[in-house]
C-alpha cells in the first residue's frame, strides 16, 4: 500500500491506495470507525488488495489526519470524494464500519453517483424514524460522560465495548492510543452530535450489506439494523463470536460475506 496525502484547508488527511490502481477491478474504499484508525482494517487490506482496488484512510480527525479543524460529517464526505477524484475513481464500493458507515451515507447524502454499492458493518441508518427523543438525548451528552472517566479506564472501557477478541482489543487500545482524553472525549462528542446533525431521511438506491456482530452490544446497533434491513428488504449478516469491530474480532468471516456480496455486484 502508497501512503498519499490530501491536502484540505481544514487539515491534512492521510490515505492509503494499492501500488496499482487498475482500471479494470472494482475499487473498495475501507472506512474505520470512531477513535480508531485505518489499522482497524488490517484483517481485509491484504485480502482484498489481490483482487481489487483498495483504498483505506485515517479519517479526517482521526490518527494520523490529525490536526484537524472542526470535524463535520460534511467535510468528511467531501474528503472522502477528493480521495476518489485525486485517484480518477469514477466509483467505489464503501465499507464503513460504525462511524465510517456514518460518513458513507453522508456521501450518499450529498454524492450518491460516487457509490457503487455500501458495505455497513455495525453502524446505523440516517432516518429521522430510528432514533428516539431519548436516544438523541444521550448522543449529545457523551463527551461530558467520557470525561468522568478517568483516563486508563476509559480507554479499557472502549476498547472492550468495541472487542471480543483480544487480538482485536488490542488493537483498538493502540489506535486509542493516538490521543490524549480530552481530545479523545471530544472527539467521540462530535462524533456522536455531529451524526445527529447530519442525519436525515434518506433513500438509498445502491446495493446495501449489513454485518453486524452477534455480541455486539453498543448502543441498540443490533436493534437499529433489524429495522434498517426490514425497511431495505434485505437480512442481517450476523457475524459470530464478534462485537463492534466484527471486521476485527472475526476477519476470515467478514471477508468471506463481502466477498459473495462483492461477487453479485
Amino acid at each position: 500500500m502508497i501512503e498519499k496525502v490530501l491536502t484540505t484547508q481544514y487539515g491534512n488527511v492521510h490515505y492509503w491506495i494499492t501500488d496499482q490502481m487498475l482500471p479494470d477491478r472494482m475499487t473498495l474504499f475501507f472506512l474505520h470507525g470512531l477513535t480508531a484508525s485505518h489499522d482497524l482494517f488490517v484483517g481485509q487490506i491484504e485480502h482484498f488488495a489481490k483482487n481489487y482496488n483498495v483504498i483505506t484512510w485515517d479519517a479526517p480527525a482521526h490518527g494520523l489526519s490529525r490536526p484537524y479543524a472542526d470535524f463535520t460529517y460534511e467535510k468528511a464526505a467531501k474528503d472522502a470524494v477528493a480521495v476518489l477524484k485525486e485517484n480518477d475513481v469514477k466509483e467505489a464500493v464503501f465499507i464503513g464500519q460504525s462511524m465510517g458507515g456514518f460518513i458513507t451515507q453522508s456521501v450518499l447524502k450529498r454524492f450518491p453517483e460516487y457509490v457503487k454499492a455500501f458495505v455497513s458493518v455495525d453502524s446505523t441508518p440516517f432516518g429521522e424514524k430510528y432514533y428516539s427523543k431519548s436516544d438523541r438525548w444521550w448522543l449529545d451528552q457523551i463527551e461530558w460522560m467520557s470525561a468522568l472517566y478517568p483516563d486508563k479506564s476509559l480507554r479499557k472501557a472502549v476498547a472492550k465495548q468495541c472487542t471480543r477478541t483480544e487480538r482485536s482489543y488490542q488493537n483498538m487500545l493502540q489506535m486509542l492510543s493516538f490521543y490524549e482524553k480530552k481530545e479523545l472525549c471530544h472527539l467521540m462528542g462530535i462524533g456522536f452530535a455531529g451524526f445527529l446533525k447530519d442525519n436525515c431521511d434518506l433513500k438509498i438506491e445502491c446495493p446495501v450489506m449489513l454485518i453486524v456482530g452477534e455480541y455486539d452490544k453498543t448502543g441498540k446497533v443490533q436493534h437499529y439494523n433489524r429495522q434498517w434491513a426490514q425497511d431495505l428488504g434485505i437480512t442481517v449478516t450476523w457475524i459470530r463470536d464478534a462485537a463492534h469491530n466484527a471486521n476485527d474480532d472475526q476477519p476470515e468471516q467478514v471477508n468471506q460475506q463481502i466477498e459473495q456480496f462483492l461477487s453479485a455486484l
